[in-house]
């Protein structure tokens, strides 16, 4: 029978125990009689030109050479909002999120908790250097993709959108992913776009790279949206090394590593050490892997960390 999630909690805990311990010691290994199927950890990420696909991609690249025993792929997704409903239902293990997407109210929480804080995803309005778009006022009327159904892209850009009094039908939006807005402002189906993530995006970066483009300053709506919404919102700058464009500042949030609440604390104890030790390698895969720090990682709030990660954290002190 194959060995799945769908086991019973406690034989599910065991046999993630087991693994840990084999990963650990891997004299243990040579003597099983029969090795143990695989046990599935599936990453939910974003769009393939986004953050976290390129840091999810590395992840599991991580935990399939130093966890035997596991399997660990990416799910390519809308994102934040669809990562936390996949781990919400069981179709995922692992997955990252925006704070601003969490839910507040601790009593919707019990399914999912936080591995580690990550790296701060930046909200980019993107639009054409020789276009009419300079500021959020400029949008009213015009075409502009908001980010795909499910994104955390989405729900940052309709609250500022919301607190600049262009809510509604004020904008006609359009609800693409990264790739698809890129490719329908190079043709003129749009005018702009936003997508939110860390620095830098690759998808903003190729666009940049050869077509003349313009990130719009969005620096004035960071204190509009912590007093409407959350105080986890803060701005950060976009210099312009990132994509040779006009310096802006910007509206940030951060960005967590999240785990479904349910997985055994040795196997979120180790993919917590690896997260952690195994960080030049995965900002090899993207600078923003580089950002983390144990003593930033335990900054989750509101989701508390799962107990593995919390003991890793706590032996590991800074």
């Amino acid at each position: 029978m194959s060995r799945s999630w769908s086991v019973p909690p406690r034989a599910a805990g065991v046999a993630v125990l087991l693994l840990v311990l084999v990963a650990a010691w891997p004299g243990l290994a040579a003597c099983q009689d029969s090795p143990s199927e695989p046990i599935p950890i599936r990453i939910a990420t974003g769009s393939p030109t986004a953050v976290y696909h390129a840091f999810g991609q590395s992840l599991a690249a991580v935990l399939n050479r130093e966890l035997p025993g596991v399997r660990a792929s990416v799910v390519v997704t809308a994102a934040s909002a669809e990562n936390m409903r996949l781990l919400g239902t069981g179709d995922a293990e692992l997955g990252f999120t925006q704070a601003d997407v969490l839910p507040t109210d601790r009593e919707e929480q019990p399914r999912v908790l936080a591995v580690a804080r990550v790296y701060d995803d930046l909200l980019h309005l993107v639009t054409r250097a020789d276009g009419p778009v300079r500021s959020v006022a400029d949008l009213r009327g015009r075409r502009v993709s908001v980010g795909a159904p499910g994104s955390g892209t989405e729900v940052t850009a309709t609250r500022l959108l919301e607190v600049a009094r262009l809510g509604g039908t004020a904008v006609r939006r359009e609800r693409l992913g990264l790739d698809g807005s890129v490719a329908a402002l190079r043709v003129g189906r749009i005018d702009a776009f936003f997508f939110s993530g860390g620095l830098p995006v690759r998808g903003v970066e190729e666009l940049a790279s050869d077509s003349a483009t313009r990130i719009v300053d969005l620096g004035e709506w960071t204190e509009p949206l912590r007093r409407s919404y959350r105080e986890v919102y803060v701005s950060r700058d976009i210099p312009r090394s990132v994509y040779l464009v006009e310096p802006v500042t910007t509206v940030a949030n951060p960005n967590y590593l999240v785990v479904r609440a349910d997985l055994p604390a040795p196997l979120v104890r180790e993919v917590t050490r690896l997260l952690m030790e195994r960080r030049a390698e995965l900002a090899a895969a993207h600078p923003a892997a580089g950002r983390m720090s144990p003593r930033s990682a335990i900054a989750t709030a509101p989701l508390p960390l799962h107990p593995g990660a919390a003991d890793w954290y706590r032996s590991n002190k800074p």
